[in-house]
């Protein structure tokens, strides 16, 4: 009997911890941003329809066939079609559909390129911070006493640069 209590402790710790995960995995933007980047480009996607129904379509439709009306008065597009023996093939609603697809892709482009400059701008801020100058190395001992030497015989110093040259020679 303790063995299915701490079993069931083990699978309730296990949860907790896959909920916690899951909660970390959504708070981090990621998918926040996506599910916003797919509400909007339903939005996006209505308009673009509507844009390609309304003005394309039409467009389409007189300069390759024109309209025609039905039994009870209604206009019918009828651009873009051609039959062969009754089957009607109609290849204006597919020009519809890649002229739908590019302003779709285009408008994608757009978004996404705009989004991805809004957070480099974020990044530059950080890399543009001026790095520490670096530490200077510390001079060679054999070029610190001919710097010496040098500075003592130019004062004029000579018997003082030569003691001090014999004392680093012993």
């Amino acid at each position: 009997m303790s063995d299915k209590k701490t079993t069931a402790a083990d699978i309730e710790k296990k949860a907790g911890g896959l909920i916690h995960e899951f909660k970390e995995f959504i708070s981090k933007g990621n998918v926040m941003n996506l599910a916003v980047g797919v509400i909007i480009g339903a939005a996006f996607q209505n308009i673009v329809t509507a844009l390609t129904n309304s003005f394309i379509n039409p467009l389409i439709a007189l300069v390759t066939g024109g309209c025609e009306k039905d039994e009870a008065g209604n206009l019918i597009l009828v651009g873009g079609q051609f039959t062969i023996n009754g089957v009607s093939f109609d290849y204006g609603s597919f020009i519809s559909a890649i002229l739908n697809f590019l302003i779709m892709a285009l408008i994608l482009f757009t978004m996404i390129k705009a989004v991805n400059k809004l957070m480099s701008v974020g990044k530059k801020k950080e890399e543009e911070k001026e790095p520490e100058p670096e530490p200077e190395p510390e001079p060679d001992p054999q070029v610190v006493l001919l710097s010496e030497i040098r500075d003592l015989l130019k004062d004029g110093k000579l018997s003082e640069a030569e003691d001090k040259l014999n004392t680093k020679n012993v």
